[in-house]
């Protein structure tokens, strides 16, 4: 369970100030097929170093990851670039959020330099919104494709960007980097876009990812949606086809699970047996890839995904 106040550097100081005076929702009690271990081995405490010396954020800090344990245990570990403050407020969302300090030039070399200390084949990088600049941060994140290109040669990158909403070429920055994955995550069905995810638009965001296929059509995209924040069958369905109309390879499905009592509330806790039939249908609208559970998140266990990815897309060609 996430806190509400952050403890770290500024204890009196809200991490969510916008969701201060939003009534208590209630916290549902999680089934069992949810429940995840602390996480404590040596492996997540080396990871956690290696993170700390390089003065990094990790999203699976930030949002508080049901996987981290088992992720870091493997020297797993998702960067979260351009800081650790999101200039959006969306209501699922544990990544603190206000005005966000200046960008560290020093970043991309950093993240490149924990990446090759961790040995990783494969390294997602993802970061907060930060639409007080003029590119969206479009230029930091090519330059931390470039820099990990350079220091790790053999390690294949994939990137979960935010939507450069309002950022015209931020989109042909990022692609023209040359990650090997675009990932960007639509998160629910358009019918809840204004009470869950209010600063964004979810036609915006499926246009970016058919963008990249427009510009680049050998890169893999990818994107991700919760459930159980009351959606319905039906909706879901429809998001899988619109994805698919915009040449989406790899979907990911997984629970929603809330932060604190201050965001939006679990609606429902979707049975592992719903997730298994949303796989089979992605399956048969085309997908190369899906992963569907409720563990399911983004970036868990995107380095085997992606070989199954690239094996999905040889075996069709």
């Amino acid at each position: 369970m996430a806190t509400l106040i952050d403890t770290v550097g500024v204890p009196q100081k809200p991490r969510h100030p916008e969701k201060q005076s939003r009534a208590d929702s209630p916290l549902l009690r999680k089934p069992e097929w949810i429940r995840v271990k602390a996480p404590v081995s040596k492996g997540y405490s080396q990871t956690r170093d290696i993170v700390r010396s390089k003065n990094l954020h990790t999203v699976c800090e930030e949002a508080a990851c049901p996987n981290i344990g088992e992720c870091w245990d493997k020297k797993h570990a998702t960067m979260m670039i351009m800081g650790d403050t999101c200039t959006r407020a969306c209501a699922f969302c544990n990544v603190k959020t206000g005005v966000p300090s200046a960008l560290d030039g020093d970043e991309p070399r950093h993240v490149a330099e924990a990446v090759a200390e961790m040995g990783l084949k494969h390294v997602v990088i993802t970061s907060v919104d930060r639409d007080d600049l003029t590119d969206g941060g479009a230029e930091h994140f090519a330059a931390v494709v470039t820099a990990i290109r350079q220091n790790s040669p053999d390690t294949t990158i994939e990137i979960l960007t935010p939507d450069f909403l309002r950022k015209e070429g931020a989109a042909e920055t990022v692609i023209d980097s040359k990650p090997d994955v675009f990932n960007h995550n639509l998160e629910t069905v358009p019918r809840l876009y204004l009470s869950i995810r209010p600063g964004a638009r979810y036609f915006h965001s499926l246009r970016l990812l058919e963008k990249v296929k427009e510009r680049d059509p050998k890169m893999f995209t990818k994107s991700g949606i919760m459930v159980g924040l009351g959606e319905t069958r039906e909706e879901v369905m429809q998001v899988m086809d619109d994805m698919r109309s915009a040449g989406i390879d790899f979907i990911t499905i997984g629970q929603y699970l809330q932060p604190t009592r201050k965001h939006a509330a679990i609606d429902r806790f979707v049975h592992p047996d719903e997730f298994k039939s949303y796989e089979t249908l992605a399956r048969a609208k085309g997908f190369l890839m899906v992963s569907a559970s409720p563990l399911t998140r983004s970036s868990h266990h995107a380095g085997e995904d992606f070989a199954k990815l690239q094996a999905a897309r040889a075996a069709r060609s």
